[in-house]
């Protein structure tokens, strides 16, 4: 599946959310981030469905 276009803000939540994975990853390999994981996965289906109801209009 192609990944949607992103706009500005949605580009910056995600650079936040993978931030703070990163930050996790150091914190050794156990610590569990599917939290973070599934906020970015919320973030690309809201932008997935915006351009579907674009492409529609």
């Amino acid at each position: 599946m192609a990944e949607p276009k992103l706009t500005a803000a949605e580009k910056v939540r995600i650079a936040g959310l993978v931030a703070r994975m990163c930050k996790r990853d150091l914190a050794g390999p156990d610590v569990h981030q599917g939290d973070l994981q599934r906020k970015v996965d919320r973030i690309l289906d809201g932008a997935r469905e915006r351009e579907e109801k674009t492409a529609r209009k």
